[in-house]
């Protein structure tokens, strides 16, 4: 938020209590003589893009871990930790120095240097390039002069002003304001390297992306891909001999594309498939007797909401959407469709960042039908209502049984509409089509409350499919961002939650935890917070 990113799964039961503090646990058995070269396939669905700057999902953001190697990545504590940066420094939070560590190259041999992220991340701020993480760049100086207020303006500057090389292994980034959280956001997606192959000029102003670049992305990752993205079937990476950094176990994985949850478990428990990231809804209940010890669970990020189209006239009225909350009993849908292993959300960010506050929402996320009734009818709530969600996600059961209780306790119409893929979600929300309610899960970025609340809810933000804005919430975020102190960011982030409560441009729904299993032929099987498999840890023993 791995996962910032967008979640395209619904079943992230949590164990029995909220204790998520830590990165996931290994799993799978100690036994067995490894191959070193054997290659593992991974269950994801189809990706929306392969761009670092443009992947802002799970499914994606799996296979640029495999491929790219991030600036920092985050210990047990959560702490941020260099990966390819040797130092990353600051004195006042404001200006940040970042040396890069010697030896590492991109899989074409091109040396990664200070240019390959300046490029990248200009690219990605560019406001025409459409980069759907476009808004991780908005806290460097110069993001404004790239981001017209008028979409239709030309932007007065191609390049960042932030942004200055020193050498060809140190850059400087200087932010608009400070930002002590800086050092954990280069962990996220957005600030992976491109070689210059990546460009059809590296020189040009402003860059632009070579088109046959994302069906065979070059990175500067311990996988290089093997041959190029087979769209909605599959994507193959292969070990990078000349990777400067932790080197993998395992000869390679395959990333098999899946259109339905139902088809990777039949092919997890038939031995065709060595690891599913998560088990689908309707085989929860029979799993541990699927799989055994190959069953595993482990802390993730994750946070399950339905959305609300606030520019749509019918969801326009915050007393009708409070009102379809409260209409919703949170806990028997985790009892009855998730079999009591997800834990009802009441707040808007996940327990495992710090901050996090149980209840924040209030009475408009408690189950009270009768006021419920009440307060949409007053509100002159719609007579039908859809809930549209992914079909490749294992979302049915669940949107069924909310249309069943809306019906009940509301007295409407309620079907679910699913869509064929995520991807397929995603383009219709953004193009704001009439879509009705839709259902969206957040895997952390970064670990921070703000990770929760900028991109979801703010005016800019990356992933606001709502079209929520308030000006107040806007404020609270960036004097959380500017705050001296985690302590000091904290309170400002909570009094923006609050507001999130006031205003409901979603309803939390349940808390996730990686609900994953493996094949007999890979151990030391582990999901991270951000619902990505470790592929420097897994080990081939088939």
């Amino acid at each position: 938020m791995q996962v910032r990113r967008l979640a395209a799964w619904a079943a992230l039961p949590l164990a029995v209590t909220l204790g998520l503090t830590a990165c996931g646990k290994s799993g799978g058995s100690d036994t067995g003589s490894t191959n070193p070269n054997g290659v593992v396939s991974v269950g994801i669905a189809e990706p929306k893009h392969l761009i670092p700057t443009n992947t802002a999902e799970t499914s994606g953001s799996q296979v640029l871990a495999a491929l790219f190697a991030p600036l920092v990545d985050f210990d047990e504590a959560n702490k941020p930790y260099e990966v390819a940066a040797q130092e990353i420094s600051t004195t006042d939070n404001k200006t940040w120095t970042i040396k890069l560590k010697d030896g590492w190259t991109f899989h074409n041999g091109e040396p990664v240097t200070a240019d390959n992220y300046i490029n990248a991340w200009n690219y990605g701020a560019y406001a025409p390039n459409a980069q759907d993480n476009n808004y991780f760049f908005d806290k460097v100086e110069g993001y404004a002069a790239l981001n017209p207020a008028d979409a239709k303006t030309t932007p007065t500057a191609t390049t960042l002003s932030g942004l200055k090389k020193v050498d060809d292994k140190t850059f400087t980034v200087t932010l608009s304001a400070p930002f002590s959280e800086f050092k954990s956001l280069l962990g996220y997606t957005a600030f992976y390297p491109l070689p210059k192959a990546a460009w059809e000029s590296d020189t040009a102003s402003p860059l632009v992306l070579s088109k046959s670049f994302e069906d065979a992305p070059i990175g500067n990752g311990p996988f290089k891909i093997k041959g190029a993205w087979n769209h909605d079937s599959g994507i193959e990476v292969e070990k990078y001999d000349a990777f400067a950094g932790t080197k993998p176990s395992i000869g390679g994985a395959n990333f098999k594309i899946y259109q339905n949850d139902a088809a990777e478990y039949a092919d997890l428990q038939a031995n065709n498939l060595d690891v599913i990231k998560q088990i689908p809804t309707d085989s929860l209940a029979t799993v541990q007797g699927d799989l055994g010890d190959r069953y595993q669970t482990s802390p993730a990020s994750t946070l399950q909401v339905l959305a609300f189209p606030t520019f749509d006239p019918r969801f326009s009225k915050v007393e009708v959407r409070k009102a379809i909350s409260m209409a919703i009993d949170r806990e028997e849908i985790v009892n009855k469709v998730f079999q009591g292993s997800q834990k009802a959300a009441y707040s808007f960010v996940s327990p495992v960042v710090a901050g996090y506050r149980d209840k924040t929402c209030g009475a408009a996320c408690e189950f009270n039908p009768t006021e419920a009734k009440k307060m949409y009818d007053a509100a002159g709530g719609p007579k039908s209502l859809n809930i549209t969600y992914n079909a490749d996600g294992g979302h049915q059961a669940w949107v069924d049984a909310t249309c069943n209780q809306l019906k009940t306790n509301l007295g409407v119409e309620c079907v679910g509409t699913p869509e064929p893929k995520f991807a397929d979600l995603l383009t219709k929300v953004k193009a704001k089509k009439d879509v009705g309610m839709f259902r969206m899960g957040w895997v952390m970025d970064y670990p921070s409350m703000e990770n929760y609340l900028g991109p979801l809810y703010s005016t800019t933000g990356s992933s606001n499919y709502y079209g929520y804005s308030n000006p107040a919430f806007d404020n609270l975020l960036k004097e959380g961002a500017a705050a001296a102190t985690q302590d000091e960011a904290i309170k400002k982030y909570q009094a923006a939650e609050d507001l999130l409560a006031q205003d409901l441009p979603v309803m939390p729904l349940r808390f996730g935890q990686n609900v994953f299993g493996h094949s007999t032929k890979v151990k030391d099987v582990s999901i991270d917070l951000f619902n990505r498999v470790d592929l420097n840890k897994i080990q081939y023993v088939g």
